[in-house]
């Protein structure tokens, strides 16, 4: 029965800890950008094949320059 106890301690102690993870991320900005990083892996060719920091798709451009608008 003493393991038992020691069992619920330790998944409670887990439990709390990946808690303690997900607010800390939440908290440094972790999630703040969701769409950015799915449209880069689409554009991520572009960039290996022109060697170049310009975005080809215009739809991109246009995201990108909205966030960074909004970041200032």
């Amino acid at each position: 029965m003493s393991v038992v106890i020691i069992l619920i301690f330790a998944s409670l102690t887990v439990a709390l800890l990946f808690l303690a993870g997900f607010v800390w991320a939440v908290r440094s900005g972790q999630y703040e950008d969701t769409l950015t990083p799915s449209l880069r892996v689409l554009a991520e060719d572009d960039f290996n094949r022109a060697g170049v920091k310009a975005v080809s798709d215009p739809v991109l451009k246009q995201t990108q320059e909205r966030h960074q608008h909004e970041i200032k």
